[in-house]
């Protein structure tokens, strides 16, 4: 019997904030998988690690250093790749802050909105088109169970990955029959720096988080076989992400207090 062709064998995929955590195993499992890859992240000491980890897996890797919570980081990326072939965008790059909103900085409140929400729509109409012309490929981007529920002390971060899921469902929608893949990746808790970065220290939701390698697999699983629109990663992460359906949004909204303040 003849083995399914894997889909990633041969194409070229841009991977966001693949200097560490998801990221980084996103990366490394498509390059398992036969992938070319663009790495894109604002560190190139860690991306240049990163790609020579790719490039012992026999696939080639090219790294762009850019900001992408800047319009000027996002261009730079799209003006690098004008006029080449993309054929998988992997979203991935994000940040978040944890704390009271009045006591947030405008300045963080920016960083994730841009970040968050507005690289993520730019860089999907950049590359999207191209993918849709030639019937391949896709668009995965990574959400976060904070997508189904308010999250009071991450208030903005819980509201941009809200914005991510229903914008990759949209898209999903849209672009159904058109041999292209779409999908939201909805991880949980999990074992990388986010939450040192965002201000609240490890021990926040430190109990049954996945590692980043686990929240890959299941991402490239379900993309691979052109699952979606969301997949989220986790047994438990999944009552959590469809607790809203029963419970009131006021309670949900105090629930969900509980678990961010740690």
């Amino acid at each position: 019997m003849t083995p399914p062709r894997n889909p990633f064998r041969g194409l070229r995929a841009v991977v966001t904030g693949a200097s560490g955590g998801i990221g980084r195993s996103l990366a490394l499992q498509l390059a398992d998988a036969g992938a070319d890859l663009v790495l894109v992240a604002r560190s190139r000491d860690a991306l240049e690690a990163v790609a020579d980890e790719v490039r012992a897996r026999g696939t080639t890797a090219s790294v762009v250093v850019a900001d992408l919570a800047t319009t000027d980081g996002v261009e730079q990326v799209v003006t690098r790749l004008a006029g080449s072939r993309i054929d998988v965008l992997v979203a991935n790059a994000g940040v978040g802050a944890h704390g009271p909103f009045v006591d947030e900085s405008p300045e963080r409140t920016a960083t994730q909105i841009a970040l968050n929400c507005a690289a993520v729509t730019a860089l999907t109409h950049a590359f999207l088109p191209g993918m849709l012309a030639r019937g391949v490929g896709g668009v995965m981007t990574v959400a976060s169970t904070a997508s189904f529920q308010p999250t009071p002390g991450m208030a903005v971060y819980g509201a941009t990955k809200a914005f991510v899921l229903s914008f990759t469902e949209a898209l999903w929608q849209e672009t159904r029959g058109r041999g292209v893949r779409v999908l939201a990746l909805c991880p949980g808790p999990t074992s990388t720096g986010f939450f040192d970065a965002a201000g609240a220290g490890s021990g926040v939701m430190a109990r049954g988080r996945q590692t980043p390698d686990e929240v890959a697999a299941v991402g490239l699983r379900v993309f691979a076989r052109a699952g979606g629109p969301t997949v989220v990663s986790g047994a438990g992460n999944r009552v959590t992400a469809n607790a809203h359906r029963f419970v009131p949004r006021g309670l949900m909204a105090r629930m969900s207090a509980l678990v961010t303040a740690g």
